[in-house]
């Protein structure tokens, strides 16, 4: 993925580079069946939103997310807490017959997490349909990222998923990059030949693929990494990011193959948004010059510290601090 700055005149002005996150937040419960149970918001899209927002300087990049709420006080809620975060929601659409998702989260002893989802009326679903959609699909024309995952395409409907294509092709030639996380789940297709379609059309317009191995390597049945990044290679994608949990992360671009060791952690509480917070700090600091080794190994900081906590979003206050790149933004104003 080329993130060095383009001139076009002699003159270069600086502002922040602007970055549309695409996809659904979610209601989300934690705790046990008829007990005691907190609640908050997340989603994976909205999760990398946040620690995106949280790690890159206001300076540097202006982050909105993209996606549909309800007209109800949760949506209400959760539309703040984006604005809380520092998060743009000129682009959020209010359907006022619909309601927010919402999901479940219960965690066994060593971290690992189960989901329960009431997710098939959302919103979200519907952000796409419809001619009260377009001003938010023209709109992706004029950003130069644009962050989504293989959930924010298998929650639309079908004609939503089709125009959301199109905005993306046309925002491609429009100049934007592509930053696709793969999070494949299956239950949310009608079966995995419609997921195989639907990504191999979305990893040819992507410039920079985050992927979890194993996702991957259920949905298009790789042996093993060689034959994911020769796959790849054939989409067109320029640098592509696989992340193996506790595993190295291994990384194709364009000056070469990388593997980047995880950093350990002793307990790990709740794995809640590792791949979301890995991606979120790999494409900050891609976005601000650094290589992708060191992307890499910002990802592995990120992960490791909100893996030992629990829900999608830690507390501020435990944000590990990343070694700044050297680099400016400079493009044309």
């Amino acid at each position: 993925m080329n993130v060095e700055p383009e001139q076009s005149r002699r003159t270069l002005s600086y502002r922040a580079l602007k970055v549309a996150l695409v996809g659904e937040c979610m209601i989300e419960m934690r705790g046990d069946a008829f007990s005691g149970i907190s609640q908050t918001f997340g989603g994976d899209t909205l999760n990398a939103a946040v620690y995106l927002s949280r790690v890159t300087p206001a300076a540097r990049i202006c982050a909105d997310y993209i996606t549909a709420i309800g007209a109800d006080s949760f949506s209400d809620a959760m539309r703040q807490s984006w604005r809380d975060e520092g998060l743009g929601d000129q682009h959020v659409r209010v359907i006022e017959d619909a309601l927010p998702g919402l999901y479940f989260i219960q965690t066994d002893p060593q971290g690992e997490r189960r989901f329960l989802y009431w997710r098939g009326e959302a919103a979200a679903r519907r952000m796409f349909d419809g001619p009260e959609a377009d001003a938010a699909l023209q709109a992706l024309a004029d950003y130069d990222y644009i962050y989504l995952s293989g959930i924010s395409l298998a929650i639309l409907t079908a004609s939503g998923r089709a125009r959301l294509m199109h905005a993306l092709r046309l925002a491609r030639e429009a100049g934007a990059r592509i930053v696709f996380d793969n999070n494949y789940r299956p239950h949310l297709w009608p079966d995995a030949r419609a997921a195989r379609q639907a990504y191999g059309d979305m990893l040819r317009l992507t410039d920079l693929a985050l992927i979890t191995w194993e996702d991957d390597a259920a949905l298009f049945g790789y042996a093993d990494t060689e034959a994911l990044f020769r796959a790849y290679a054939g989409f067109g994608v320029g640098e592509v990011a696989v992340k193996r949990g506790v595993a190295s992360c291994l990384i194709q671009c364009a000056s070469g193959r990388f593997d980047v060791p995880a950093e350990q952690v002793l307990h790990v509480v709740d794995t809640t948004a590792a791949g979301d917070s890995f991606s979120a700090a790999y494409l900050s600091c891609r976005l601000q010059g650094g290589d992708p080794p060191l992307a890499a190994r910002w990802g592995h900081r990120l992960a490791a510290q909100v893996v030992q906590h629990r829900g999608a979003l830690i507390p501020g206050a435990a944000m590990p601090s990343l070694d700044m790149p050297s680099f400016s933004s400079a493009v044309e104003a």
